[in-house]
C-alpha cells in the first residue's frame, strides 16, 4: 500500500512545492520513497509516497505508458497481475515494471474507465491521460482504501488522506452538518462529504472524471442483491463448495508477496478461517499476531493460541493494557480521521505498530465477513423480527431474549438500549428500521443530549437517515430485497467504509506502514455471498453459517462452535484508576472541549459525575458517548480546526 496526490487545475499552475508537502505529508503510508511528477503544461501533478511490497526494485511512480502520455499513481494492490500482464504483453504492451500497479494504467488504454471491471483488489488511484485531458480516478468496490478529494478555486486536489489536502493547503474546518449526523450515529452514505469542510471521498465502487472545469462521478459496481425468491434454491452442499471455492482462492491470492505475508488473528471465525485457508497454501509456518487484553471478558487470546496450534502458525501474543490505549489514543485518532466509540482502533494500532516491529509490511485480516455475511447481533436480530419465516412468536421473542443476554458488551454499539432517536422516516420507506440503525439511534439521542443549545438549534429540523436514504438507490438496490438484506447493504454503505475499513483499518495500519489484505471483500467472494439466501449467512441464531460449514476442516471445535463476539476493547468507564480514563477525565473538564463549539461542557461534566455511580452494565453502554466526545476533542486538537 502507499499514499497518493493529484492535482489538477484549470487556471493556475500547478505548485510543485505544495504537490512536494502533500506527498510528504504521506510519509507514513509509503516510507521506501515519495516521488513526484508534474505535467509539462504544469496544469497537473502526481505525487507517490511508496510501500515496497511488489517488484522492489523497479516498481517506483508514478509510471508513465509507452509514449508517455498516460501516467498513474496506485495505492493498493492488484491481484491476479501476472496472468494481466501476460495478456498484455500479447496485445503489444510493453511494460516498464514488473509491479502489479502498471497493469491499471496499460488495461485504462485498451478500455478506458472500463479498466476497473479488469481489476480485482483493494486499490485508489488517479491518472492522467494527457491525449484526453481528463484526470481519471478510482476506489476499489468496499472503499478499502481511501481517497478523498476538494475542489477549490478551480483546483481539483486528490489524496489518500485528509491531511495530506491540508498539507497542500486547504483550510481545516469542521463541517458541522456532517458532524451532527456523526454524532447522530447514522453516518452520510458513502457518496457525501468527510467531517471536514469542502472535503470529499470518492465513494466505494465509483470513478471521478475532471477535464476542462467538469467534474463527474460515476459508479461501476454495487451489491445488487437479489429480489426475494428470484433464483431456485440449491442443496447446502452446493452453495457451501462455492463460497470455499471462492474463499480459498482469494486468500491464495493475497498471499502473493516479496515480502514476509502474515496473519492477524482473534478468536472469531473470521480470522481463524482465512489463517486455516492460508496456511494450506504455505510450506513454512505463518506467524499469527494476536491481541490480548488485560481483561478476561475481552481477551482471545486462548481461543488464538489453540487456532494458530491447529494451523501450524507461529503464535505471536501482543499484550495491550489501558495504559497503551491511553498512551497511543491521540495518535490513532489523528490517523484515522473521524470520530470512535470505542478504543479498539487504538489496539489496533498498536497490534499494527507490533507487526511493524517484527520485521513485517503485509497481514491478511479477516475485516468484511461480518457485514457480507451477518455477523454482528443486529443482523441476527433483524432475521428473527423480520425474515424468520414464519416462527411460532413465542419461540422467536425467547431467541430475542437470550441474543440480548448474549452479548452485553455490545449495549449501544450493537444492539437498542433504551430511548433512540426517531427512525418513524426509515420505517416509512422500507417498512422497517434495521436493527443497527435502532441500536445507533440510542447512542446517538445520548449525544444529541449533549449539545450546546445553539448547535441543537441549528439542526432541531433535520431528519438524519432522510440525509441518508437520500444518498441512496432505494428502488434499485433495496426494494424487494430480504430485509436482512437490506440492512446489510446499509451497513456496507455507511460503517464498513467509514469507520470499519478506517478506524479497524487501513489507518490503523498504514500508520505503521502496514498493507492489510482482505479476503472477504474480493469482489468476487462478495458477489457469491450476495447471492446466497439468507438462511446461508444466518441459521437459526447461529451467523455466518455458510462460513463455518466451508471452514469446518481447518477450524478448531472451540471456533466452529463459538457465536460472535464483537472486537472491542475494555470500556473505559470500568478502569476508573487507568490512564485512559484520566485522559477522558481531563480532556472532558479541560479547554479544548470547551473550545469546540458543538457541546455544552456543563451537560458533559455532569454525565462524568454520574458515572461512579453507574453499574456495569450502564458504564458499559455509555461507552460510545465518551469516546465519541473524546475523539471530537482530539480532531479538534490536532488539527487545530475552526468551526
Amino acid at each position: 500500500m502507499c499514499g497518493i496526490v493529484a492535482m489538477y487545475s484549470d487556471r493556475e499552475p500547478i505548485s510543485s512545492e505544495l504537490l512536494r508537502r502533500a506527498t510528504e505529508r504521506l510519509y507514513h503510508r509509503g516510507p521506501d520513497g515519495q516521488r513526484q511528477w508534474i505535467a509539462a503544461h504544469r496544469r497537473v501533478g502526481l505525487g507517490h509516497a511508496r510501500l515496497s511490497i511488489i517488484d522492489l526494485t523497479t516498481g517506483d511512480q508514478p509510471i508513465a505508458n509507452e509514449d508517455e502520455r498516460l501516467h498513474i499513481v496506485v495505492n493498493g494492490e492488484f491481484y491476479d497481475y501476472e496472468r494481466i500482464q501476460r495478456e498484455l504483453e500479447a496485445r503489444g504492451h510493453r511494460l516498464r515494471t514488473r509491479s502489479d500497479s502498471e497493469i491499471a494504467l496499460h488495461l485504462y488504454e485498451d478500455f478506458g474507465a472500463q479498466c476497473l471491471h479488469h481489476l480485482r483488489g483493494e486499490f485508489a488511484f488517479a491518472l492522467w491521460d494527457e491525449p484526453n485531458q481528463t484526470l481519471f480516478a478510482a476506489r476499489d468496490r468496499f472503499g478499502i482504501k481511501p481517497l478523498f478529494y476538494v475542489v477549490r478555486n478551480g483546483t481539483v486536489v486528490l489524496a489518500s488522506e485528509a491531511k495530506a489536502l491540508f498539507a497542500a493547503g486547504v483550510p481545516a474546518r469542521w463541517d458541522p452538518a456532517s458532524f451532527h449526523q456523526a454524532n447522530s450515529l447514522v453516518p452520510m452514505p458513502d457518496q457525501d462529504r468527510s467531517l471536514y469542510d469542502g472535503v470529499r471521498q470518492v465513494p466505494p465502487g465509483h470513478y471521478l472524471l475532471v477535464s476542462r472545469g467538469n467534474l463527474q462521478v460515476v459508479r461501476y459496481w454495487d451489491f445488487d442483491y437479489p429480489p426475494v425468491s428470484s433464483a431456485p434454491p440449491r442443496s447446502d452442499a452446493e452453495y457451501t463448495e462455492r463460497f470455499r471455492q471462492a474463499l480459498d482462492e482469494a486468500v491464495r491470492l493475497r498471499l502473493r508477496a516479496d515480502v514476509p505475508v502474515g496473519c492477524y488473528l482473534s478468536g472469531g471465525v473470521d480470522s481463524c478461517a482465512v489463517l486455516g485457508l492460508a496456511a494450506r497454501h504455505r510450506r513454512d509456518p505463518i506467524r499469527a499476531f494476536t491481541l490480548t487484553f488485560d481483561r478476561a471478558e475481552y481477551d482471545e487470546g486462548a481461543i488464538a493460541r489453540e487456532m494458530a496450534e491447529r494451523a501450524g502458525a507461529e503464535f505471536y501474543p501482543i499484550p495491550i493494557r489501558q495504559s497503551d490505549l491511553a498512551d497511543h489514543f491521540p495518535d490513532a485518532i489523528f490517523h484515522s480521521e473521524t470520530l470512535c466509540i470505542n478504543a479498539h482502533g487504538v489496539a489496533k494500532f498498536v497490534l499494527s505498530r507490533a507487526v511493524r516491529d517484527a520485521g513485517y509490511k503485509v497481514v491478511l485480516t479477516g475485516e468484511g465477513s461480518d457485514e457480507i455475511l451477518g455477523g454482528y447481533p443486529h443482523f441476527r436480530r433483524d432475521m428473527l423480527l423480520h425474515d424468520n419465516g414464519g416462527q411460532d412468536p413465542r419461540a422467536v421473542e425467547q431467541l430475542l431474549e437470550d441474543l440480548q443476554r448474549a452479548n452485553p458488551v455490545s449495549r449501544g454499539l450493537l444492539l437498542p438500549d433504551g430511548q433512540g432517536l426517531s427512525l418513524d422516516g426509515v420505517r416509512r420507506v422500507l417498512g422497517f428500521a434495521p436493527s443497527w440503525m435502532e441500536a445507533n439511534a440510542t447512542t446517538g439521542f445520548k449525544l444529541h443530549a449533549l449539545f450546546s443549545a445553539s448547535f441543537a438549534a441549528e439542526f432541531a429540523d433535520r431528519d438524519p437517515c432522510r440525509s441518508l436514504l437520500n444518498g441512496l438507490d432505494v428502488h434499485g438496490q433495496l426494494t424487494g430485497r430480504a430485509p436482512v438484506h437490506q440492512a446489510l447493504y446499509l451497513w456496507a454503505k455507511t460503517h464498513l467504509p467509514n469507520y470499519v475499513l478506517t478506524v479497524l483499518g487501513d489507518r490503523m495500519e498504514m500508520a505503521h506502514s502496514i498493507e492489510g489484505r482482505v479476503p472477504f471483500l474480493d469482489h468476487r467472494v462478495v458477489e457469491v455471498v450476495a447471492a446466497l439466501p439468507v438462511a446461508q449467512k444466518i441459521r437459526g441464531v447461529t451467523e455466518k453459517y455458510v462460513l463455518r460449514e466451508a471452514t469446518r476442516p481447518v477450524l478448531t471445535d472451540t471456533v466452529y462452535r463459538r457465536h460472535k463476539h464483537p472486537f472491542t476493547s475494555p470500556p473505559v468507564a470500568l478502569s476508573p484508576n487507568e490512564g485512559l480514563h484520566e485522559l477522558l477525565q481531563d480532556t472532558l473538564r479541560g479547554p479544548v472541549l470547551t473550545s469546540l463549539p458543538f457541546y455544552d461542557q456543563a451537560k458533559v461534566v455532569a454525565l462524568l459525575d454520574r458515572l461512579p455511580a453507574m453499574d456495569v452494565s450502564e458504564r458499559t453502554a455509555v461507552d460510545g458517548v465518551l469516546m465519541m466526545l473524546l475523539s471530537a476533542c482530539v480532531l479538534h486538537d490536532r488539527f487545530k480546526l475552526a468551526a
